[in-house]
């Protein structure tokens, strides 16, 4: 065997002496940063005057980008409490033993590849929300002004209740139905239980940019539009 690939990485001092490093190395940029960008106060609020784009804090305008797409209830509620469950769950459908006390890509490819894109998704709709939205929330490109106030077009539209129903049925059936057929190994791993949780934890993470995409390339307002609640 490779003595390369026997190696074995000890948390302490390989693995703490890294970290705090690295954490060194953060303050340092944070502190040049701090000193080298002016982050003046704004004027007083004024209660009568509200502004145009009003955008929460950087770690909220994900959230915000979100009303654009989908329901408030869904965007401000549903959405947030769905993440954190599955955040929640990750310990208990994901207890393999394999990757434990080793930092590869390659024993947990699925997880890592998921994870990521999620998480990527996440930075890009604060991206968008906290740089490319302007005066009535309307998209501008880095290059265009402000100053140019953008009239859209109303033209969004949602089916019929009936075919937003047979829409989200196909996709989560087919969702389900198709890794066992690829691969009976990625079922049988997991079991049934597990199998559904980790796939409905993935269909509904990746259902936000399919909705996205349907939005902006459709104009479809809502998939599935009900007296309760619009998907």
């Amino acid at each position: 065997m490779n003595n390369k690939e026997n190696r074995t990485v000890y948390v302490w001092p390989d693995l703490a002496v890294m970290e705090f490093l690295t954490a060194i190395a953060l303050s340092i940029i944070l502190l040049v940063w701090a000193l080298l960008v002016n982050a003046p106060l704004l004027e007083i609020a004024n209660p009568g005057i509200s502004q145009n784009p009003s955008k929460a804090p950087w770690y909220f305008v994900g959230l915000q980008e979100l009303l654009v797409y989908f329901d408030p209830w869904m965007a401000g509620v549903v959405i947030p409490s769905i993440i954190i469950f599955c955040l929640m769950i990750i310990p208990y459908v994901d207890n393999s033993p394999e990757g434990r006390g080793q930092y590869t890509f390659s024993l947990r490819k699925f997880a890592l590849i998921n994870f990521n894109i999620g998480f990527l998704m996440w930075l890009i709709l604060i991206f968008i929300g906290y740089f490319l939205r302007g005066p009535n929330w309307h998209f501008y490109w880095p290059w265009e002004s402000w100053e140019t106030e953008k009239k859209i077009a109303e033209t969004l539209w949602s089916p019929p209740t009936w075919i937003g129903l047979c829409g989200l049925a196909a996709y989560f059936a087919l969702g389900m139905g198709i890794p066992p057929v690829i691969s009976r190994e990625f079922y049988r791993r997991r079991g049934r239980t597990k199998y559904m949780l980790v796939m409905l934890s993935i269909l509904l993470m990746y259902f936000v940019p399919v909705k996205i995409f349907l939005r902006l390339a459709f104009d479809i307002r809502y998939v599935l539009v009900t007296p309760w609640f619009n998907v």
